[in-house]
């Protein structure tokens, strides 16, 4: 491959509870999804900070789900950028977004990204993608999404987060450090700690060095689905003993 042709790829990061404690704040969990809603498929890309509790989102029209955790790399280069940091640590439980990073973008860069005469999927993305990595160091760490949660680790509940991120239905997700950021913690509290009230889970997540209002936790639990089922199934018992 001539220095034209040259493509900077990702290295492999560490585990996430490897990471130093300045090296955290710049490590990004990434996801994307897809679903069909009425005679369209949307998709949604999201990124997590663990160290700021916040994510950010964007979604469309017409795409897949790899295509929505590729612009979720987008996503994380942009707030890279945007925060000025020499060192991006992604982390994702797709294999192929990991692989694209750490060797295959070289392999398309120098088929000038066509596969048998064919442009490459997504070949604009990737082209940006590809351009980016060469004024910013990306470490990728590919996060297994399929453990017990008796086996989950730190790693493992924040790949959760992005998760949920990305499945939400909203419009648009801003780094919003304070209320929106919150909401997402208090989500996996109240779903971590076994859907306990508000008070229980607020002394849950305390216990844990998490600091939630109660107006964010009264809000997940007035949304949550299995709390609500769980207080019908109750009322139905009620009604029928009385009867």
């Amino acid at each position: 491959m001539s220095p034209e042709e040259e493509v900077w790829c990702a290295e492999e990061a560490p585990p996430y509870n490897k990471l130093t404690e300045d090296e955290k704040p710049c490590a990004l969990f990434t996801d994307g999804s897809c679903r069909i809603m009425g005679k369209h498929r949307r998709w949604k890309a999201a990124v997590w900070s663990p160290t700021r509790r916040v994510a950010e989102a964007a979604e469309g029209q017409g795409e897949s789900s790899q295509f929505a955790e590729v612009k979720a790399i987008q996503l994380a280069l942009d707030i890279a950028e945007r925060e000025k940091w020499l060192t991006l640590y992604l982390y994702t439980d797709s294999w192929m977004a990991a692989n694209a990073l750490w060797g295959w973008l070289q392999q398309w860069k120098r088929s000038n990204w066509q596969h048998r005469g064919k442009s490459i999927w997504a070949a604009p993305l990737w082209q940006d993608i590809a351009a980016r990595l060469e004024k910013l160091v990306v470490k990728v760490h590919h996060v297994d999404a399929h453990v017990p949660k008796s086996r989950a680790t730190e790693e493992h509940q924040n790949n959760q987060q992005v998760d949920q991120a990305a499945k939400i239905e909203m419009a648009q997700v801003d780094l919003d450090w304070q209320h929106k950021g919150e909401l997402f913690i208090a989500r996996w509290a109240h779903d971590t700690s076994g859907h306990q009230g508000r008070d229980a889970t607020y002394r849950w997540a305390h216990d844990r060095g998490v600091d939630l209002t109660m107006d964010a936790i009264s809000q997940v639990i007035h949304e949550c689905e299995i709390c609500a089922a769980v207080k019908h199934a109750k009322w139905l018992n009620i009604i029928s003993f009385g009867g």
